[in-house]
């Protein structure tokens, strides 16, 4: 996972009430920072390159509301730019849609979604599920009502949703272009969620006033946990997969008795279930989740809920445990999955299941798919198991543990450095253009997963990051979990901009 962060200073926090030095220490930091000036990199660029890289997860905005109210038209108003699909119809957003924001200096997620409807069927109901995970996932809530038609019945569902959920919510009241329709916004305290915010989203009217009461009620950091809520809590192990390949018969051998139903038709979980499992003297949270299917939003009914809310279980876990049927090909269903796991961020452990029903030759080929399909994660620990022989379950637990020792590695910035400068000597970047582009010093910003500012004299290749990234592996010992780094590229002296 990488990315290149070009000089524009767009990505710098200006005005941020307390910076944020990600994992370093005041001493740390204030070294690092010496560092950074000698090399001649602006200062306020850099700490926000460590701010972006060490805060973790971002608060999370959700923006609700029935269809045709203007949400997508506010998303594209708070992250300033024309990204989310905008068409003078209802129905145009499906899927939840998530960007990066920025007000006031301080940085969170924007999540756009479909219209929320009651009482709905097909890709409808569909629409409806989506916004009601996005409420679920959010740390707060912009509820956009249009004031010209005032509140609907459907608004006051959404009410009633928004008050089951108990998160913060933002009143918006869209569609106000001038001082005579404020009339219209204020009918709207009627629905009891507190002062009405008029705004036109399509020309800017209001939103900044909206904005600062979004930043109010926001928190710094998300409120998940990891461990259960609190510092010494079990850790939380979600066992994910697709439909049928063995995930509840894994957690009732874990368990050693019968936790979860186990039944040959596909399909059978639909709820995460969580059971406290004590294995080794150590009691786990393992979570067993519904099988997710081909394409999310191609489902109907109850596999639609299943699938989102296995989506929340890895999203609260801290390690995912992969199974896949050893006795079948792996399939992109499975890469799929993998994937969502990496770009959740957490440790990761491969579990290849029904292992006992393998013979020779499709272990041969098996081996053959793993380097070929699963080459992206080729860095997570690996167990070979039998959820109903109950074979080589206690390599489980050791994996899981690697695998959370790799996840919340850092690695100090002094020996980071020194290794760095090794490396550039041995193997230094490949000439382009007439110039030899070099790393010319890092820093580990944030852990859970490892995450890694790198500054440059120039632009970094893909081909050489993920060159950087295999040996951090080899020398830190990485097991089991997804590195992100990003690259900051030095300005050219006298191009900052006045």
């Amino acid at each position: 996972m990488n990315d290149q962060i070009q000089p524009d200073g767009s990505d710098a926090h200006d005005g941020a009430p307390e910076p944020d030095h990600g994992a370093l220490g005041d001493a740390e930091f204030a070294e690092f920072m010496e560092l950074a000036a000698e090399e001649g990199f602006d200062l306020e660029d850099v700490e926000g390159a460590i701010e972006a890289a060490g805060h973790g997860p971002l608060p999370v905005l959700a923006v609700v509301g029935r269809p045709n109210v203007g949400k997508s038209t506010l998303v594209n108003r708070i992250i300033g730019r024309r990204e989310a699909v905008v068409e003078d119809k209802p129905g145009v957003t499906r899927d939840r849609v998530t960007y990066e924001a920025e007000w006031a200096g301080r940085r969170f997620k924007v999540v756009d979604t479909g219209g929320w409807e009651q009482d709905v069927l097909g890709i409808d109901a569909s629409v409806a599920a989506q916004a009601e995970y996005a409420i679920d996932a959010a740390d707060a809530v912009v509820f956009v009502v249009d004031a010209k038609v005032g509140a609907t019945d459907t608004d006051e569902a959404v009410v009633r949703l928004l008050r089951k959920a108990g998160k913060p919510v933002v009143l918006c009241a869209n569609k106000v272009d001038g001082p005579s329709g404020e009339a219209d916004a204020a009918y709207l305290w009627s629905l009891g969620l507190g002062e009405p915010h008029p705004v036109s989203a399509l020309h800017g009217r209001g939103t900044g006033d909206m904005l600062d009461q979004v930043l109010e009620v926001l928190p710094e950091a998300p409120r998940e946990t990891f461990g259960g809520g609190g510092i010494g809590g079990p850790r939380r192990i979600a066992l994910i997969g697709r439909p049928n390949v063995g995930k509840s018969s894994l957690l009732n051998k874990v368990a050693g008795e019968e936790r979860v139903v186990v039944n040959e038709q596909a399909g059978t979980t639909r709820d995460p279930v969580d059971e406290l499992i004590e294995l080794g003297g150590v009691t786990w949270k393992f979570v067993d989740t519904a099988g997710i299917r081909k394409r999310v939003h191609l489902q109907q009914g109850a596999d639609y809920y299943a699938s989102l809310r296995t989506a929340a279980a890895v999203e609260k876990a801290e390690v995912a445990v992969i199974l896949i049927d050893a006795s079948e090909s792996i399939s992109v269903q499975d890469q799929r999955i993998v994937t969502m796991a990496v770009e959740a961020g957490r440790a990761i452990v491969l579990a290849f299941n029904k292992w006992d029903t393998l013979d020779e030759e499709r272990r041969y080929y098996l081996e053959r798919e793993i380097e070929t399909e699963l080459g992206q994660v080729a860095w997570a620990p690996r167990v070979n198991v039998s959820a109903r022989t109950g074979r080589h379950m206690e390599k489980l637990v050791p994996a899981i543990e690697t695998a959370l020792a790799g996840w919340e590695t850092r690695v100090p910035t002094g020996r980071l450095n020194a290794f760095l400068g090794e490396l550039v000597a041995a193997h230094p970047h490949p000439v382009r253009g007439g110039k030899q582009p070099r790393i010319l010093f890092g820093t580990q910003a944030g852990t859970k997963p490892p995450r890694f500012v790198l500054f440059a004299s120039g632009f970094i290749e893909a081909g050489y990051r993920r060159f950087i990234e295999r040996r951090l592996r080899e020398e830190f010992s990485f097991d089991g979990t997804p590195i992100h780094i990003s690259v900051r590229v030095r300005e050219k002296r006298g191009a900052k901009k006045k």
